[in-house]
């Protein structure tokens, strides 16, 4: 069996040089990693890991706590946080808290049992029992999608928010949870934007009673979310009514049932933006189990691609998340936790992508699968017939 001496003879380096490759202890030239890997992979050698968790009581593990891991959205954060564990030595522990308080409580217990590093959590919609685990162990932790506030009932204990400037990355660094001396990291997406972007396309293509299926109330992306559809709606000039504003609890389910109290209404909505991908699937179904076509009967646009969006008829005008980079992302941060334990937390915002097809009511044309971060431009004249009297809105200012 290979050991590390061997290692080091074959790549005519040191063996301190190979633990620093094989442990990350120190940066190492490009050139003489690949050497010291090269080796490894010809003589078949193999770390002794469990050995040298007993030495250093580091076991090289991350814990993922991430309910709704079958969302192609969750699943694709999942392979990020995946691909950023591995190319760092870190192997992986999953878990599915299923957004229950109690059970998300107890998963994290066992997989800090397991003895992980530390976690990346997408926490429920109500965290507090999880932050003050995590905090009373000192388990470096990340919370990625959805950020969480301190506990109300640690006030007393010292309760703060870290507070940074904006690097100009899409790095706020705001509003991050401190307990005690006991700093968190968070990595998400932009929300209240993109929606708000979303809401004044549809009021430019004439649209004046617009609708949202909200997301599972006590989530900050369900907050966020409603926020900017309320500021798009005040953008336009639009009138908020409570009417068109209803909880999809972010299941297909409920998405369906909510959509068709909306469709039942008295003035029904001539717009809907649905705030995930599930609950664009229930909105889908309500129309079609009412005979109503999209977008001649109803425009749509939706929070969320996913890689079916371009094959449904018409194809879904939509806010894009960069799910693997949330993950990969949410790795860095916990690395960077682990290195410098006591520095300031941080909440890491990227931006989102608007992915222009043809759900709106835009016509298939040159407009159609324009992706665009930043520069909002003039929605295109529709094809339904709702189309006279119609008003354009320009946004000012990026969505990132």
């Amino acid at each position: 069996m290979a050991t590390m001496a061997d290692v080091a003879r074959s790549a005519g380096v040191s063996v301190a040089t190979v633990s620093h490759v094989l442990n990350d202890t120190r940066p190492v030239r490009p050139h003489t990693r690949q050497a010291v890997l090269d080796a490894i992979d010809e003589l078949g050698y193999s770390h002794n890991t469990l050995a040298r968790s007993l030495v250093t009581s580091r076991t090289r593990s991350i814990g993922l706590a991430v309910s709704a891991i079958s969302n192609p959205y969750f699943t694709e954060i999942l392979q990020g946080v995946e691909a950023g564990a591995l190319e760092h030595g870190y192997s992986l522990l999953i878990a599915d808290p299923h957004d229950d308080p109690a059970h998300e409580r107890k998963v994290v217990q066992l997989l800090h049992e397991r003895r992980v590093d530390g976690m990346i959590v997408a926490p429920s919609a109500e965290p507090d029992a999880l932050v003050g685990y995590l905090a009373q162990h000192g388990v470096p932790t990340v919370f990625l999608d959805r950020l969480v506030k301190a506990p109300a009932d640690a006030a007393a204990d010292g309760v703060g928010d870290g507070d940074r400037d904006s690097d100009g990355n899409g790095d706020v660094q705001s509003a991050t949870p401190v307990v005690g001396s006991f700093h968190f990291d968070q990595v998400c997406t932009e929300n209240a934007q993109p929606v708000t972007r979303l809401v004044t396309h549809l009021a430019g293509l004439g649209h004046k009673r617009i609708g949202l299926v909200a997301g599972l109330p006590g989530l900050s992306t369900t907050t966020e979310r409603i926020s900017g559809y309320r500021i798009g709606l005040a953008h336009a000039g639009l009138p908020y009514d409570e009417r068109l504003l209803v909880p999809g609890d972010s299941t297909t389910e409920t998405a369906e049932h909510v959509a068709g109290g909306l469709l039942s209404l008295a003035a029904p909505p001539t717009a809907l933006v649905t705030a995930n991908n599930t609950m664009t699937i229930g909105a889908l179904r309500a129309l079609q189990a009412r005979g109503l076509s999209v977008p001649d009967d109803m425009a749509l646009c939706c929070f969320d691609d996913f890689a079916w969006a371009d094959l449904f008829a018409p194809r879904l005008t939509a806010i894009s998340q960069p799910s693997k980079e949330i993950g990969a992302e949410a790795v860095r941060l916990l690395l960077d936790r682990l290195a410098s334990p006591g520095r300031p937390g941080r909440t890491v915002r990227l931006p989102c992508t608007f992915v222009h097809r043809t759900s709106c009511g835009c016509p298939a044309s040159t407009k159609a699968d324009n992706q665009d971060s930043e520069s909002p431009e003039s929605p295109a004249r529709p094809q339904s017939r709702r189309s006279s009297g119609r008003r354009e809105s320009r946004e000012k200012g990026p969505m990132s």
